[in-house]
């Protein structure tokens, strides 16, 4: 029965967590269909939130329970949302967006902050595995991306300068360059997220297993 209910909670999380990646999906084709350049301006504003939602939360449990152990985690997430807001600077440069969507962006982090910060303090292995998923189809998008671009349906410009001196990329690297490197990084956070959730679940099951232990005691 005990192991029933831990696959119905991990299901439902991991449902939830996927639901919400397909309802934002839906969202940003809607708006930017294939603008990719536009699309990544959004998205980015948007990426930059969870690391450093996590990052603090991480920095404040730490000091709550006064215990060590928590630096390494709480780097990689406040270095995922520096990286995250790199990658904006990069495709504002690129995409150069208008008023009306730098005031999309201002509206989406705004909310996506207040969402992401009470998801995480309530449920934080539903939250890692749904920015996990986020960055999955953060890969899916940089590919097409990257196809257009590799199509000619996209003039494969210069890099931004930024974003050369960021990577330590050839001078004469071009967009296709940069968007090899940034779906690289989204890969990367994929990869974190997944396993802090998988982490997460493996510590409630520790924690469960133990407490039963003390009842049978």
């Amino acid at each position: 029965m005990q192991i029933l209910d831990k696959l119905n909670k991990q299901n439902i999380s991991d449902a939830f967590a996927l639901s919400m990646t397909k309802f934002f999906r839906i969202i940003a084709d809607t708006f930017f269909a294939k603008r990719y350049g536009h699309r990544a301006v959004v998205l980015e504003t948007v990426a930059g939130v969870p690391g450093m939602v996590a990052g603090v939360w991480m920095h404040f449990k730490s000091l709550r329970v006064m215990k060590a152990g928590y630096g390494e985690q709480i780097r990689e997430m406040l270095a995922e949302a520096e990286n995250e807001r790199m990658h904006l600077m990069f495709f504002i440069e690129i995409a150069k967006p208008n008023l009306l969507e730098r005031c999309l962006v201002i509206a989406a982090q705004g909310v996506f902050m207040f969402f992401y910060t009470v998801m995480y303090i309530c449920f934080p292995k539903t939250s890692h595995r749904m920015i996990g998923y986020f960055e999955n189809e953060a890969v899916k998008s940089y590919t097409e991306y990257l196809e257009q671009v590799e199509s000619g349906q996209v003039i494969n410009i210069p890099a931004p300068k930024i974003a050369i001196e960021y990577y330590n990329l050839h001078p004469t690297a071009q967009l296709s360059d940069l968007i090899i490197a940034v779906r690289a990084d989204e890969m990367h956070h994929a990869e974190v997220n997944h396993n802090y959730a998988s982490s997460l679940d493996t510590e409630t099951q520790h924690n469960q297993n133990s407490a039963d232990k003390n009842k049978a005691a």
